[in-house]
């Protein structure tokens, strides 16, 4: 009975092509045995694109930043509760025990981690303010500002077979998040994998209508049914990039991360017995181990002092002796499974082959080490380059996309710095020395070739993540050869699949369009007077339910007396000068005489605006941008105003978070400082401690 065709979920449905006339064969490498099929004939895909614009974008566009994110973290863990399934499918492709954690459990970590940052770092709204306002007019009433919207199409995501959970969670998580739906099209010989991951996400009920889709098999004519309003991301192979790349409708966004011959420098004058000498060698072989090589992050040129040649290599060739016994992943004493198919280890033989046949040495190894384990084994290989061999234009040129390093020897730091660009951009690149100079210099050199520089010393050895690890933190990506493109990065990763657009228009407009109040628009004002009348209610007496951007509270004036700085400074120990020597404060260009402690006005500001009794108002937390604008000196007075400007509930909590936009004015009326208040607020009313 033949093997089953991977199914694809296609307008929020599993279908199958029912008799197609040819389908793909996936083969376990380890034992050769056919475990899927794949085709996507007569699959509607432009139904697919268009469901994606319609039911995707209506469903994602009621949840906001937040509901999305929250999502997300359910979606983690419930992935997290029912991995199993999942390593079973992993070990399917070669991957070992330990791979695992690489694809599945960094996957799940991804989408903790996306979540987290876009709950902590975005409003909990639809539409994200970028930078400061641009004040258009001198009155204050033309502003502009740039704003950030969900792209109105689909994110198009084709995954690479390395990664068959994270490449395709990574990519997932920061278009959800960002309100673009997604069509995802794995690599064939790992797409079922990423199929069982979409059916454990489909079986979580956690989805909305149209938010992802899969196709299993051939894109067939899915690019072509993409405009302006889509996004392209894609991760494999340059040549395979730039055909997609001319393929795709002018206007389409297209990102790619693709081939990279990543280094790894090791400093001068580091030799065997140091600490930055045994992390290199530890560097090189977890990533030689690490699924088997097959890493777009992988360390594929190892660039050393000359001098030091024989000793990496020795030392690197005893480690892998040490920590790698090639196998079936199954076998709990595999360190190393085979690579993904047969037809992979026979293109990192030709490719060790052309490595040699350009003046590589082979150290350790070879291109039919590990054969005899089967097809696709591929046993470690160490190859070096000496002399005059490092310019040899294959060894820059040459991706052997498995457990394959070319060792290369350099003479003098400018070397190893020209060196490392001779790939012609990648994605990451180690520098393993505790010269800070060096550091400084050779990291300079070569950052401008690569997304990303990993810095290892015996200082961070120890707590280092690695030279082959992506973190959702940090932007992934590289230029020229790597692609160009960028992934990850935190938020930055959910605005690769958003608009920013520039928006000019009164206080109102913005304030109308962007759910935060800017100043200048209406307020909702009340006094000291009022509230002590009982004719308004202070804004900190109410809750998340009642409060709206724009209520406001202006206090009286408050005079400031030359014993009130005095005291201020004796009490704080602050007694700088321009508060404690009118002689030398007269003589600063900025102040006119003694003036008060801005931490002094922003401590009275607090008492002037803060209601003091318990209730909505749970605790202050901090301030932003906080700036001191005009000198206040004795005898002149302060007042405050405070505006509700931004709020943002926790979706998972009883309480949110409250921006509250703080000016300061003296007798004159000039601005004295300026800054954002943050507290947490109650959702709905009640008594509860609570910090001025």
């Amino acid at each position: 009975m033949p093997a089953p065709i991977t199914p694809s979920y296609l307008l929020d449905a599993w279908v199958t092509p029912t008799d197609p006339s040819h389908t793909t064969e996936v083969t376990d490498p380890a034992t050769g045995e056919i475990i899927a099929r794949s085709s996507t004939e007569g699959l509607d895909v432009a139904a697919a694109v268009d469901y994606a614009r319609r039911r995707g974008q209506e469903e994602l566009a009621r949840l906001s930043f937040h509901d999305r994110a929250l999502i997300i973290k359910k979606l983690a863990l419930y992935l997290q509760e029912h991995k199993g399934p999942l390593y079973e499918a992993s070990a399917c492709t070669g991957a070992t025990a330990a791979d695992h954690l690489i694809d599945v459990d960094g996957g799940i970590g991804t989408l903790f981690t996306m979540s987290s940052k876009a709950r902590r770092e975005m409003p909990n709204a639809t539409v994200l303010i970028d930078g400061a306002t641009e004040r258009l007019s001198r009155d204050g009433s033309f502003l502009g500002e740039h704003i950030y919207t969900s792209l109105p199409g689909v994110a198009v995501q084709i995954n690479a077979f390395n990664f068959p959970v994270w490449g395709f969670l990574e990519k997932f998580a920061p278009a959800f998040i960002a309100g673009v739906p997604s069509i995802v099209k794995p690599a064939t010989p790992t797409g079922f994998v990423t199929a069982r991951c979409v059916e454990l996400m489909v079986d979580s009920g956690l989805l909305p209508p149209g938010a992802l889709q899969l196709l299993s098999g051939s894109a067939g004519e899915l690019l072509s049914c993409l405009d302006y309003r889509d996004h392209v991301a894609f991760t494999g192979s340059a040549r395979t990039a730039e055909l997609l790349r001319g393929s795709v409708a002018p206007g389409v966004r297209f990102s790619a991360e693709a081939d990279s011959l990543n280094a790894a420098l090791l400093g001068e004058g580091i030799g065997p017995g140091e600490p930055e000498f045994d992390a290199y060698i530890r560097a090189l072989a977890t990533e030689m181990r690490a699924k088997a090589g097959q890493k777009c992050t992988a360390i594929r040129r190892a660039i050393v002092p000359e001098a030091v040649i024989d000793d990496v290599v020795s030392a690197l060739a005893e480690r892998l002796a040490g920590s790698i016994q090639l196998g079936d992943p199954r076998d709990p004493d595999t360190t190393m499974g085979p690579l993904v198919s047969a037809a992979q280890a026979a293109d990192v033989r030709a490719a060790i082959t052309q490595l040699v046949d350009a003046g590589g040495r082979v150290e350790l190894g070879g291109a039919e080490a590990g054969k005899e384990l089967g097809e696709a084994y591929v046993a470690p290989t160490i190859l070096s380059f000496r002399g005059e061999a490092r310019e040899a234009a294959a060894v820059h040129e040459v991706e052997a996309f498995g457990p394959v390093v070319s060792v290369l020897g350099y003479r003098e730091r400018a070397e190893a710095i020209a060196l490392a660009a001779r790939g012609g951009g990648s994605l990451v690149a180690t520098l393993c020395s505790h010269d800070l100079e060096e550091v400084r210099e050779v990291a300079t050199g070569i950052a401008a070739h690569h997304g990303r520089l990993h810095l290892l010393d015996r200082d961070d050895a120890r707590s280092s993540t690695g030279h082959g690890s992506p973190l959702p933190h940090l932007i992934h990506g590289g230029p020229g050869r790597a692609g160009g493109g960028e992934e990850l990065g935190g938020v930055r990763g959910i605005l690769h699949y958003m608009q920013r657009t520039a928006i000019q228009g009164s206080p109102d407009h913005l304030t109308a369009l962007t759910g935060q109040w800017h100043r200048g628009a209406a307020v909702r004002r009340v006094t000291r007077a009022d509230v002590d009348s009982g004719a308004g209610v202070h804004p900190f007496r109410r809750s998340l339910a009642e409060l709206r951007i724009g209520d406001q509270f202006a206090s009286e004036l408050r005079t400031v007396r030359l014993e009130d700085i005095e005291h201020f400074a004796e009490s704080t120990g602050d007694t700088f000068y321009a508060h404690t020597n009118e002689e030398a404060a007269q003589a600063n260009p900025f102040f006119p005489r003694r003036v008060a402690h801005g931490y002094l006005l922003v401590s009275w500001a607090a008492g002037l605006f803060v209601d003091p009794e318990p209730g909505p108002v749970l605790a202050n937390y901090g301030l932003d941008n906080l700036r001191f604008l005009t000198p206040v000196t004795y005898d002149d007075a302060i007042r405050v105003e405070l505006t509700a400007k931004r709020i943002t509930p926790r979706v998972t909590e009883d309480y949110g978070e409250v921006a509250w936009d703080t000016v300061l004015y003296n007798q004159r009326d000039e601005v004295v400082a300026e800054y954002d208040v943050l507290t947490l607020v109650a959702k709905e009313g009640g008594e509860a401690p609570r910090g001025a």
